[in-house]
């Protein structure tokens, strides 16, 4: 419980730094924004067209009853929209940090010289580390529409799937954030998604502390705003704790002074 609660504590650390500077909160915002427009404008299109896809998908009930086929196209149509805002609200980070990628990087290395900690990569020029970071998004993103349909098809299992699709697509949702958000850090390092992966394993109890807190304030319109470059803040220095403590623990000392 108590790395836990360290995780959270973390993404409060990011709010302090970025609402005591109102330029670096700007900055985030932007991207935060357009991925905002972007996604619900493509949720207006899908639920504009939505009558036309659930007949698409539905055929097979052209036939019947006209008070059974209009509950199933009812069911599937929730369906189709419920799981469209879930792989939305999963993919949104992933979409924001891609079009925001060198504001985040900048909010990043401030937050990192305001520290103290070591902002040294391993020598890679920027069209690489660009490049780096457009691959493991879009590995990012692929999962998480993986996860999505996963999730989307498990909420057609009666009750079980009403109670324990929610839990779990926070939790998948918490991961998601957590490795997109120390992605920075590794990426600079020369690390892959898959060492992300191993790393943030070790310490499941901080990470899902971290996560899970910015994946429900990333559901609060407007909120949403604040939270991405918060949670760019936090998962900067979430990275440095879990890669270098020593270094990352003597920084706690600093901010607590």
């Amino acid at each position: 419980m108590r790395n836990f609660t360290a995780g959270v504590r973390t993404l409060g650390t990011g709010f302090g730094t970025i609402l005591r500077s109102p330029k670096l909160l700007l900055i985030g915002a932007v991207p935060a924004l357009l991925s905002t427009v972007l996604l619900v404008g493509a949720l207006g299109v899908l639920i504009y067209f939505s009558g036309d896809l659930i007949g698409w998908m539905t055929p097979f009930a052209e036939d019947w009853a006209q008070a059974w086929q209009r509950t199933v196209r009812i069911v599937v149509g929730i369906a189709l929209i419920g799981a469209a805002a879930l792989v939305g609200s999963l993919s949104f980070i992933a979409l924001t940090l891609l079009i925001g990628g060198p504001f985040y990087e900048h909010i990043a290395e401030v937050a990192e010289k305001r520290w103290g900690l070591n902002s040294t990569g391993d020598g890679a020029g920027w069209l690489r580390q660009t490049g780096r970071g457009v691959r493991d998004s879009a590995k990012l993103v692929l999962i998480t529409l993986a996860g999505g349909l996963v999730l989307f098809a498990l909420g057609f299992v009666p009750v079980a799937g009403q109670v324990v699709t929610p839990i779990l697509a926070a939790l998948f949702g918490a991961w998601v954030i957590s490795l997109e958000m120390v992605g920075l850090v590794f990426q600079r390092g020369g690390l892959r998604l898959r060492e992300r992966h191993r790393v943030l394993r070790r310490h499941r109890a901080r990470v899902l502390g971290f996560g899970l807190s910015t994946y429900f304030l990333c559901l609060v319109p407007v909120v949403q705003l604040v939270v991405i470059p918060s949670a760019v803040v936090g998962g900067t220095l979430l990275a440095h704790r879990l890669l270098d403590p020593a270094a990352a623990g003597s920084q706690d000392v600093q901010l607590r002074a």
